[in-house]
């Protein structure tokens, strides 16, 4: 039976919510007048969903939404409103309800609702816990010398750690950002063999260089290699490229303050500053990025 909390300051309205839940019989429901009270409670017990009104005193229902999500993110907060509340019903929102019902159609929409928000919440707990026997998954691409696969590409590793739940969402961010300038310097520098400082001269001429020399050959055969390992904590990719290689003792260090300035460093900084680890291998061709984390899918229910 699953274990839901009324919170409203009017005993008539906290009646008439838990009347038009119990006609489930599948809830198990507790009260709280305020807020304040509702947390009171969450600290010694566990709900599966918490129907708050917005209006109340102490503690409001936007205030209580707020603390729900950064205390008990794993609980789904389902709105009551009313004539007068609709700012705040949006801001409440915003902050992290899962939904609301208005309170004149209260009687045709909050159990469809909340049954809704359950079952939406069991699907992601359900993944929670799969995510937490995770041991690793891996996948390879073998790139043409093509830029518009740079977004695809993003994207699939983007959705892949959101899906896995191993970082907020800036981490995430500056992750793919690094990502995807190892895959680019790959194929501009490594595959194609374009000097950076052709940038200067604008970006239509050097992705018409790109072009050109992706049809020519001995460019037009290479191929960017991306392995990507994900392990608990735990992220690697490993970018190679078929072109010459550079010296890799030539590499300016991590802190020289020349990178931010020069074309040719820019991807190197963004890659060290946000990944843990970045070392090339085999000849400059190949780089291995590292990234750990602390996995957010972890849950104890």
């Amino acid at each position: 039976m699953q274990k839901l909390l009324v919170v409203d300051d009017s005993p008539v309205d906290r009646r008439l919510i838990a009347g038009l839940l119990a006609e489930e019989r599948r809830y198990a429901i507790d009260f709280a007048e305020d807020g304040r009270e509702a947390l009171e409670r969450m600290e010694e017990s566990h709900y599966d969903l918490v129907v708050t009104d917005l209006v109340m005193p102490e503690l409001n229902g936007l205030e209580l939404v707020r603390a729900v999500h950064a205390k008990y993110p794993q609980t789904p907060v389902v709105l009551v409103t009313s004539q007068g509340s609709e700012e705040l019903a949006i801001q409440a929102l915003e902050a992290g309800a899962a939904s609301y019902v208005p309170k004149r159609v209260l009687g045709n929409r909050l159990r469809s609702t909340v049954a809704e928000v359950l079952k939406a919440s069991d699907h992601q707990r359900l993944r929670s816990r799969l995510m937490n026997h995770l041991n690793q998954c891996e996948f390879f691409f073998r790139l043409e010398n093509d830029p518009k696969l740079f977004s695809p590409l993003i994207d699939f590793l983007q959705e892949m750690l959101c899906f896995v739940g191993m970082c907020d969402k800036t981490e995430i961010t500056r992750t793919c950002i690094a990502v995807q300038e190892a895959v680019s310097n790959a194929m501009f520098h490594g595959n194609l063999e374009i000097d950076s400082a052709l940038r200067a001269e604008g970006e239509g001429v050097f992705f018409e260089e790109v072009r050109r020399r992706a049809a020519t050959d001995p460019y037009a055969s290479r191929r960017v290699a991306v392995s990507i390992s994900i392990v608990p904590s735990r992220l690697e990719v490993v970018v190679e490229d078929e072109g010459p290689g550079f010296d890799i003792s030539r590499l300016p260090g991590p802190n020289d303050p020349a990178m931010l300035d020069c074309p040719c460093g820019r991807g190197l900084l963004l890659m060290r500053a946000f990944m843990n680890e970045v070392v090339y291998e085999n000849g400059g061709r190949r780089v291995r990025l590292v990234k750990r984390f602390t996995p957010t899918y972890r849950i104890t229910d």
